[in-house]
């Protein structure tokens, strides 16, 4: 292929300005990385400075306590299920109570008829309802009734009694 002189010219001055171009980019490239390090390296020293102390008191002074508490409460949780189930087990394995459950029998078991009407604590819930009620409507109507004789003022004054010809008598 043959280029004029003019084409050729053009193309070599094209080749220079890419090649131009492509230094540029390196050298670009190059800085940027180089920032990009610095920009790391300081990101580091902030967190290890800054972030961290700051985290760790966050969690030393809110997460800790609450962990500890939930740790403590699980494990008493789990104590007292743990002892149930083995006295549970223990009572299971009494001989006494082997031996009650001998004797009650499926069987032997007696049909109760359910109980109609009120018992017995109804009778008695009622009875100290109606107490509490007039208990209180006492108290009310004590703190409301218009009684004189309950006020004495501080500064009456003394009834002055009439001067009388007589004496006395003693």
């Amino acid at each position: 292929m043959s280029l004029s002189r003019k084409r050729r010219k053009e193309l070599k001055r094209l080749r220079s300005s890419a090649e131009e171009l492509w230094e540029d980019q390196q050298r670009v490239l190059a800085e940027a990385n180089a920032v990009a390090r610095d920009a790391s390296r300081a990101l580091g020293n902030l967190t290890r400075e800054e972030v961290v102390p700051r985290v760790r008191t966050g969690y030393e002074s809110y997460v800790r306590p609450g962990v500890e508490q939930a740790r403590g409460a699980i494990e008493r949780t789990f104590g007292n299920a743990l002892g149930s189930v083995l006295s549970i087990g223990d009572v299971a394995n009494d001989t006494r109570v082997r031996r009650a459950l001998a004797r009650v029998s499926p069987r032997a078991a007696v049909v109760v008829e359910q109980k109609r009407g009120p018992g017995v604590g109804t009778y008695l819930a009622i009875g100290a309802a109606v107490v509490v009620a007039a208990g209180v409507a006492y108290a009310v109507w004590q703190t409301f009734r218009a009684d004189d004789e309950l006020w004495v003022a501080d500064d009456e004054p003394m009834p002055t009694a009439a001067p009388s010809a007589a004496p006395p008598v003693a």
